[in-house]
């Protein structure tokens, strides 16, 4: 028995450390081009993408069903204010409910005009840069990011990166044992890196509204966290940011977190899955995923995602097998 409650005390560290990666930031914010093409519909995946929809459900189909409710939203938008069907479709999918998906909405808005207007105008600019070419300059967006004079040098795409699946979706991969959080916190405030966090997920955000809508799919971000080397809780003050931002996930972007996939697991914590799984939210729990990933687990760092297109195709081949 004393032994079991050591292993769980082990285990809460590593507990947050995922759920911080819901609110983490992509370095390499994506490594390929936004996607036109025909999504390949044949993987038979049906685990839970986000609120209201599978992973690889049909844009037009979702709409349909949420035609009502999609419409309204749009009507309460205030003058100025634009957002796509796709954008809007994501509340009424998360509140099925109409009151409480205008609700939703108008909180969203405000943030986004007030608080949030400078990061919401970073990234759309950045993302319209980035894209200019008909590829994804990823510099572009780096340089883009709230404080990223500052942070840029710690949060690396060695540690952190964003890649996509042959289908679409953004595959969102971080070792957090490769991230330097304590000198990070030294240089920068609890509100710059939270403000960091926030511009990353509005650009996976833009990416993936962009797909859901010249695909036909809708297009997730799934989550792909590696617990390699994983020894410590973060750092007090980075742990604050990481809660910040992550608090605002779900009401700012509703339905776009995909399957949360924890990889490489220490063998020593693996009989408990069944206990760690209780201790993330009831909505990240129905999209959660234990697995190992000898892929990803081979590499020292997680740069060659980006830079070498045998790891890269390997990894991706190894995502879509770990999805039920």
């Amino acid at each position: 028995m004393k032994s079991s409650a050591l292993l769980l005390s082990s285990a809460a560290p590593i507990a947050f450390l995922v759920l911080s990666a819901l609110a983490a930031p992509t370095s390499a914010f994506l490594s390929r081009s936004v996607s036109t093409s025909t999504p390949d519909n044949g993987s038979g995946t049906c685990l839970n993408a986000a609120s209201g929809y599978k992973l690889g459900a049909k844009t037009t189909g979702i709409l349909l069903n949420n035609r009502f409710v999609v419409e309204s939203l749009g009507s309460v938008l205030p003058d100025g204010v634009e957002m796509s069907e796709i954008a809007l479709l994501r509340f009424a999918l998360a509140h099925p409910e109409r009151r409480d998906a205008e609700g939703a909405l108008k909180s969203a808005v405000r943030w986004r005009q007030g608080k949030g207007k400078e990061i919401v105008d970073a990234a759309a600019e950045a993302v319209a840069k980035a894209t200019e070419g008909g590829g994804w300059d990823n510099d572009v967006v780096r340089n883009a990011a709230p404080h990223g004079d500052i942070i840029n040098k710690y949060i690396t795409p060695q540690s952190v990166i964003t890649m996509s699946t042959d289908e679409g979706d953004l595959v969102y991969v971080i070792r957090a044992s490769q991230i330097d959080d304590k000198e990070l916190m030294d240089r920068a405030t609890v509100e710059q890196v939270c403000d960091y966090f926030l511009y990353a997920k509005e650009i996976h955000n833009l990416v993936a509204n962009s797909r859901s809508e010249s695909t036909g799919r809708m297009c997730s971000v799934i989550f792909a966290n590696d617990i390699s080397g994983v020894r410590k809780a973060p750092d007090r003050r980075f742990s604050q940011a990481l809660t910040s931002s992550s608090d605002q996930y779900e009401s700012l972007y509703p339905s776009l977190a995909g399957p949360t996939m924890i990889l490489n697991l220490p063998f020593v914590l693996q009989a408990f899955v069944g206990l760690l799984k209780p201790l993330f939210p009831k909505s990240v729990q129905e999209r959660l995923v234990f697995k190992r990933a000898p892929v990803l687990a081979g590499l020292k760092e997680l740069t060659p995602l980006a830079t070498d297109a045998r790891t890269k195709t390997s990894f991706v081949k190894e995502v879509k097998k770990l999805l039920p």
